[in-house]
């Protein structure tokens, strides 16, 4: 698999992040570029890739739906092999991505290979269909992970997961009337965007630099 990266941040920062995408959008849409920023921002190293569907639409226009996440673990796996990051390395994504990250993350973290799991609002089900969990898994993970999440996203809402029994490994930020892409209305949480992905960003570095290989 040929893997092109997106880089961002200081190349000797203490953490570096390998984040996918989402599974409607590329690596360089506007809510994955203003994570980005923000945790770039905070001195952390984040490389953005995108699985070969979405690396197909860019080249020849298509727009072939994504494939079931299971099926796009092997290409996480192939990024963190083409990445080769010397130092501490969490990997995760936004939405879809950080789902497939977290698929992969307790047999790379059993190798030595990741340091820990980042889920930048995780869908534990599909909207409008609570019953769907995708939690199987979260549930006896090994890994380190942090999931952050607006409390009214629709793909898992605060209430919602917070019945879920998630595991203490799993750390949850939640970002006061964030939606899926941890946006606010501002009108009734009176925070932005911006202080979110700052929020998010702060919470990132403090809990990575928590992480031994």
């Amino acid at each position: 698999m040929d893997v092109s990266f997106l880089l961002d941040g200081p190349q000797d920062a203490p953490v570096t992040l390998l984040l996918a995408h989402g599974s409607g959008a590329p690596m360089d849409s506007p809510a994955m570029s203003a994570a980005t920023a923000a945790l770039a921002g905070e001195g952390l190293r984040v490389a953005r890739f995108e699985f070969s569907y979405m690396a197909a639409r860019r080249s020849d226009g298509s727009r072939r739906p994504p494939p079931k996440a299971e099926t796009l673990v092997p290409e996480f796996r192939a990024a963190v092999d083409a990445l080769g990051a010397a130092g501490p390395l969490v990997i995760g994504g936004k939405s879809m991505g950080g789902r497939v990250a977290s698929m992969a993350a307790d047999e790379l973290h059993a190798g030595r290979r990741v340091d820990g799991l980042l889920c930048l609002g995780y869908p534990f089900h599909p909207p409008e269909k609570p019953a769907q969990l995708r939690t199987a898994h979260l549930l006896r993970i090994e890994t380190p992970t942090l999931i952050c999440q607006g409390t009214r996203d629709p793909f898992g809402t605060r209430t919602e997961v917070e019945g879920y029994g998630l595991p203490a490994r799993i750390r949850l930020l939640w970002l006061e009337d964030g939606d899926h892409d941890l946006k606010p209305r501002k009108s009734v949480s009176g925070f932005s965007a911006a202080d979110h992905l700052a929020a998010m960003a702060a919470a990132v570095r403090a809990w990575s630099g928590t992480l031994a290989r």
